[in-house]
């Protein structure tokens, strides 16, 4: 782990400098959605945001502040990492170049370059296109900005936390979406600061359980391939920062299938009135599969991504 975590207080600067950019997302509560899934759940709509998922947040926080990244950066992203360091890029008037596996959601793909960003397809997952994003950035002297291991990103995305516990302050569990894990390691940085009986929860797709494993094992881990339509969770590799933060701060972390990721896609769509991708249905997907544990508790499940393509709506809507 080449660099530090970074502390609430990074989280608090990050959320004055986001202030003019972003306006907070929406904390909803939706009966039939409750009723359900057997969960008292508030959902925290990061699909509202500017490229409709969280990581805007971190790419604003490091493109704008990070001086490093004034004359450029390179990174490789699934989709929403890429989207959101392209629209940073736009805002802040530095140049941005996304390499992205082939076959990637070209809704996302598309987004980046309508930002300006310029797109390399490379590889047939984020694993190889982020090995070659690494070597053309390492050859060319180009600041690379990794999905997971920078403060300036973390430090951004956690500030969805420090919403949702401001607005929210009797929430008890939070359900945060594990790719590489940023945005857990965030929201756990907030929430064991500002309450450590919180109890914050990651999910991963048992089709990608790098992070998982690696979390349970206690020692990095990698899968061979991904086995997942929900890119947003598929990384065959952890990643050191956030683990670094989760094995301290997280307190659970479970798996779930492609079956319950549609079913709660069409469950947050039919009973929610709210779009989410694979990834952005994690969390409820999570909250319905634990079910009697989360009994009378509070819970906040993240709605990390809305980006879902007509493709996955309908196999959501039509699965059995």
């Amino acid at each position: 782990m080449s660099q530090p975590p970074p502390t609430f207080a990074d989280v608090l600067a990050a959320r004055r400098f986001l202030e003019p950019h972003l306006r907070p997302t929406p904390l909803v509560r939706r009966d039939a959605l409750n009723e359900a899934i057997g969960v008292d759940a508030w959902l925290k709509c990061e699909s509202m945001l500017p490229t409709g998922a969280f990581k805007v947040r971190g790419g604003l926080n490091l493109v704008g502040r990070d001086p490093t990244a004034r004359a450029g950066v390179y990174a490789a992203s699934t989709g929403n990492h890429g989207q959101s360091l392209a629209y940073a890029g736009k805002v802040f008037g530095v140049p941005v170049t996304i390499f992205v596996p082939r076959g990637a959601n070209p809704l996302k793909v598309a987004a980046i370059r309508a930002s300006g960003a310029t797109v390399v397809e490379h590889g047939t997952d984020y694993d190889e296109a982020r090995e070659e994003c690494e070597r053309r950035a390492a050859a060319e002297g180009v600041r690379y900005v990794h999905s997971g291991n920078e403060p300036h990103l973390i430090a951004g995305v956690a500030t969805a936390a420090l919403e949702v516990l401001m607005e929210l302050p009797t929430a008890e569990v939070l359900i945060v979406p594990v790719g590489g894990g940023s945005g857990a390691s965030g929201a756990c940085l907030v929430a064991k600061t500002l309450d450590p009986r919180i109890r914050v929860i990651g999910v991963q797709s048992e089709g990608a359980p790098a992070a998982y494993r690696t979390w349970r094992e206690r020692a990095p881990r990698t899968t061979e391939r991904i086995a997942t339509f929900a890119e947003g969770l598929a990384t065959r590799s952890s990643f050191a920062l956030p683990q670094a933060m989760l094995q301290r701060l997280l307190d659970d972390f479970v798996l779930v299938s492609d079956d319950e990721l549609y079913a709660a896609m069409r469950l947050l769509l039919v009973e929610g009135h709210v779009v989410a991708e694979g990834a952005g249905a994690a969390a409820v997907a999570a909250a319905r599969s634990l079910g009697t544990s989360l009994a009378g508790k509070r819970v906040v499940c993240w709605v990390s991504g809305g980006n879902a393509t007509a493709e996955s709506i309908g196999r959501a809507l039509t699965r059995p």
